[in-house]
């Protein structure tokens, strides 16, 4: 065999994993090309479930001050709808993807988590919407007076509304996949349950750092985040410790965890 063959049959794995990489890329996209194209058909009830607290909260007109802005506004709700509905999709795809190269205890210790993310996501938007959301608008258009003499009126814009609520919904999402986060890298053996409870404070005070940068800039919305956050990093040590017992007792017992 040559070296030139020698070369090629070194190329052939990696280009298969190119192919197959290609594969589940064009099958995310094309996923998230036909939700895309049934959210925009929607857009409009889809925004309609959108600003339900706006209406709950006693503001019943939203405005747009540019031509193109209402355009836009479907566009992105079409694509915010698409991208979620989606995500199990190109999860999916990931997995299929990633699990071939992993070994089998690997893959029963990767597969819960994989499934717990769509899960925690949609809790953390579904706390966003019925609770954080209404909330924060109750103490934001409580800013509607009389103030000198003068009536002091909100008239939010579709644009601001929208990027309101999806900085919400996807705030939350995201933060409540913090116990997966943290779970994988105790998993990995990066981090012991131990510091994970020595260093409890400083967990706190980051759960409180996530809550500023991804929740509105008011203090309640921060704190609404930011409670749950540390309810789920203590359930989240509470699950690691149940995790090592059950270990240990499969292991004390001669059984495979």
């Amino acid at each position: 065999m040559s070296d030139q063959d020698d070369i090629d049959a070194s190329r052939a794995p990696l280009l298969d994993h190119l192919i197959e990489l290609r594969r589940r890329l064009l099958i995310s996209f094309a996923t998230l090309a036909v939700l895309f194209g049934v959210c925009l058909y929607f857009a409009e009830p889809i925004f309609g479930f959108l600003v339900r607290p706006l209406l709950k909260a006693g503001q019943a007109k939203v405005y747009y001050t540019q031509l193109f802005e209402a355009f836009f506004v479907q566009l992105k709700v079409a694509f915010f709808a698409a991208s979620t509905l989606s995500f199990p999709v190109v999860a999916n795809q990931l997995w299929q993807f990633v699990a071939p190269g992993l070994y089998r205890k690997e893959k029963r210790a990767l597969l819960p988590f994989l499934l717990a993310t769509p899960v925690l996501f949609a809790a953390g938007c579904s706390m966003a919407y019925f609770i954080a959301i209404p909330a924060a608008l109750h103490f934001l258009l409580g800013y509607q007076t009389n103030v000198g003499g003068v009536q002091q009126e909100a008239l939010p814009s579709v644009g601001n509304y929208l990027t309101f609520v999806m900085q919400f919904l996807f705030g939350f999402g995201v933060s409540f996949l913090f116990p997966v986060l943290l779970m994988l890298i105790e998993r990995a053996g990066l981090v012991t349950l131990r510091q994970l409870v020595k260093a409890q404070r400083y967990a706190i005070l980051g759960c409180f750092a996530i809550a500023l940068v991804l929740a509105p800039p008011d203090a309640g919305s921060m704190i609404i985040l930011a409670t749950p956050l540390v309810g789920l990093y203590y359930l989240t040590l509470a699950a690691i410790w149940l995790t090592h017992r059950r270990r240990a007792r499969a292991e004390a017992s001669g059984t495979v965890a």
